[in-house]
């Protein structure tokens, strides 16, 4: 686990640092793969101690913080915090997962050049990359969006076996492109 910490308004204490990367290596259990922790210390008006942590890790993102009058409570709390939002992922993701004989659909991204566009020649491509339309369901689809903080997923529906785009409305809501069958 790669761990940075950030002191605003107040000292570095070696003792914060090792007893915050001992409490992080509770969260190790529920991500696999590399860890990515980012751990914010802050004091205001000298009472209030705050810490926020940022995990990423494989796709998988949250952040919680927690403001107490000391410093290692506040610690312990926002632990608690990210580790309950792993487990409810974790859970999600286990009562989503597509059965062995469902694999996502190759979708192709290609990214243009705008002056090519605009000047109506022949297009110029910079980059393609070609990514995997996982299936799952719609409910999957939008705790995936909230988890990666995208505005917007591919996604193969598990149900039809179609691809879907689910987007993020400018109001809040969600919106969800279906192919029309005729």
């Amino acid at each position: 686990m790669q761990v940075t910490m950030t002191f605003r308004h107040m000292e570095q204490s070696d003792a914060l640092k090792a007893y915050a990367e001992e409490k992080l290596e509770r969260i190790t259990k529920y991500i696999d793969g590399p860890i990515g922790a980012h751990v914010y210390f802050s004091v205001e008006k000298k009472i209030r101690h705050i810490v926020e942590i940022v995990i990423n890790s494989k796709g998988v993102s949250t952040k919680a913080s927690e403001a107490t009058n000391d410093m290692y409570a506040a610690i312990d709390a926002v632990i608690d915090k990210i580790e309950r939002q792993l487990v409810r992922y974790k859970e999600k993701i286990k009562a989503h997962k597509p059965s062995a004989d469902e694999h996502g659909r190759p979708i192709s991204k290609k990214i243009y050049e705008a002056d090519s566009i605009e000047a109506n020649t022949d297009s110029v491509i910079i980059k393609t990359t070609t990514e995997t339309a996982k299936p799952m369901s719609v409910e999957e689809a939008v705790m995936q969006m909230d988890l990666l903080h995208k505005d917007f997923i591919v996604f193969t529906d598990s149900d039809s076996n179609e691809i879907n785009v689910l987007y993020r409305r400018k109001d809040g809501n969600f919106g969800l492109i279906e192919p029309h069958r005729a």
